[in-house]
């Protein structure tokens, strides 16, 4: 399993870390299937409420990797809504200290909320507050968690529907890697109609079978190279994908590797100081022609500079040009057909990611599975304190 015997994966507390990336294809299959047998009762209920009202927030939230759930997913969703949506991004961590400054009384809101446990502190204050504020307030959890606090708490409630991942990707790790995938592929395949198809899941599935087997030698040939800074670079929704690599390599590293993310765009407004002999760039490369061009324009301009860091441009198949600017060239769509958008790129992309961090973690001595074992930071977060709200 990406080149690590069972003995090492043992020896360095990798066990449930290696596990749930590897697992990723199978999790997302039994996820698929269980979906598509719903899908009519999940539809149902959001367009019950889209007929309700002559407008409607949808609110993705959640906290650290659940809350880049909704980054990365919102510039494709309002793309494909057909519907009087607007859908926003918004952490919990910033609507329970600032809640007016989010929640607005006389707007009808679904709150969508991701959640490995469903039990972080700010979680559950978000869906309070928006119970108290929102006159007209639903709710859609998006949970790994049957048990957790915000499954619990809308049991029953007709204003509310839970979307319960399948148990194995409820990571044991405290990095969530197959949590993720599965709550943004599920919520993908909610908010978009026509789009992510059960031909189309099997797709990205069958890529990710693939990927999976193969990624560990693209990872070993990366880490050959002595990198303590890493940046990972995209456009559009790959840009905000982009964070959840760069939190991946600074939990996984222990704070060690100093990881940012930023735009392909973005990179040169002042971000691009980071650079050093020491440094490794990962570009998340767009399949839109048209965005593809800045992401290009991004990795020759980096190939040009005269200094010893590193590229890795990550594509969906192979290009000539790419080969030829990047120092590494990972490709991930194995089939013939091409995908249909940068979302079918982002779940496969954010696995290398997860697996070069895991790898880096080991090659630091420090281990994955508890990379923080002082208690810096924790599987779901502690010493947090929620205060009665005023009006």
């Amino acid at each position: 399993m990406f080149n690590l015997t069972s003995e090492q994966i043992i020896e360095h507390n990798a066990v449930h870390t290696a596990r749930e990336i590897h697992q990723q294809p199978a999790v997302w299959q039994e996820l698929v299937s269980a979906f598509f047998e719903q899908q009519a009762t999940y539809k149902d209920f959001l367009a019950s409420i889209y007929n309700k009202h002559d407008r409607v927030r949808v609110i993705l939230t959640g906290a650290g990797t659940s809350a880049f759930v909704g980054d990365t997913l919102v510039p494709e969703l309002a793309r494909h809504n057909r519907h009087n949506v607007q859908f926003e991004s918004i952490p919990t961590t910033d609507i329970v200290s600032n809640p007016t400054a989010y929640l607005f009384k006389d707007t009808p809101t679904i709150l969508v909320s991701f959640a490995r446990s469903g039990n972080s502190p700010e979680s559950v204050a978000t869906v309070s507050l928006g119970q108290e504020i929102v006159k007209d307030f639903y709710q859609v959890v998006i949970t790994c968690n049957k048990d957790g606090q915000l499954a619990k708490n809308i049991q029953g409630d007709a204003n509310c529907m839970t979307m319960l991942m399948p148990e194995k990707s409820n990571d044991q790790s405290l990095a969530m890697t197959s949590s993720f995938t599965s709550m943004i592929m599920a919520a993908y395949a909610l908010f978009t109609e026509d789009v992510f198809t059960p031909a189309v899941a099997q797709q990205v599935i069958a890529s990710a079978e693939t990927f999976i087997e193969q990624l560990g030698d693209a990872v070993d040939e990366v880490l050959g190279f002595d990198f303590d800074r890493i940046v990972y670079l995209g456009s559009g929704p790959l840009a905000q994908l982009s964070h959840e690599a760069a939190l991946k390599m600074l939990e996984l590293s222990g704070g060690q590797v100093v990881a940012i993310h930023e735009s392909s765009l973005g990179f040169r407004h002042g971000p691009k100081s980071i650079l050093n002999d020491k440094s490794v760039v990962a570009l998340f490369m767009s399949q839109d022609p048209y965005t593809r061009k800045y992401d290009l324009d991004i990795l020759r301009e980096l190939a040009a500079a005269k200094s010893g860091m590193k590229i890795v441009a990550l594509t969906e198949t192979e290009d000539e040009e790419v080969a030829g600017l990047a120092d590494w060239v990972v490709t991930v769509n194995a089939g013939t057909e091409s995908f249909a958008n940068d979302f079918n790129l982002a779940v496969l992309y954010v696995i290398f990611a997860q697996t070069l961090a895991m790898k880096k973690s080991i090659q630091l001595g420090i281990t994955p599975d508890n990379p923080s074992p002082d208690g810096a930071i924790s599987r779901v977060v502690k010493g947090v304190t929620i205060y009665d709200y005023q009006k």
